[in-house]
């Protein structure tokens, strides 16, 4: 599958809130998760290996309460290995409610997922 077609499917998953699912389905075994926090000075934190990719998910679900999520995207080029998606949430983490922007950069070898970029937008 080409970088634009696991896109399109990790869109359609996350628009239906199947985060789980798109994990299990489209990341490669040596996946590599790196968020960086806009508005602070703060290192990345670094996620390697599926498992250490499930825990990150697990963790964000078991302290967010996510009232909606817009989704945008993918934009990928003809014949890319890496596509972008955007995302904007409304969520409550640790008793506050914020909207969240952010994007997602994606890189993709052999089919699956090997990393995966989270930006954090300024507001």
């Amino acid at each position: 599958m080409d970088s634009r077609r696991i896109g399109l499917r990790l869109v359609e998953l996350a628009k239906a809130g199947r985060d789980a699912e798109a994990v299990n389905e489209l990341y490669a075994d040596n996946i590599e998760s790196v968020e960086i926090i806009s508005n602070t000075t703060e290192e990345p934190q670094v996620w390697k290996g599926i498992d250490g990719v499930r825990e990150k998910y697990a963790w964000w679900e078991s302290v967010a309460t996510i009232h909606s999520v817009e989704v945008d995207g993918p934009f990928a080029g003809h014949g890319s290995d890496v596509f972008v998606v955007g995302f904007s949430m409304d969520v409550t983490v640790e008793g506050e409610r914020n909207t969240m922007r952010e994007v997602g950069v994606f890189t993709v070898e052999e089919g699956k997922i090997v990393k995966e970029v989270y930006l954090g937008l300024a507001s």
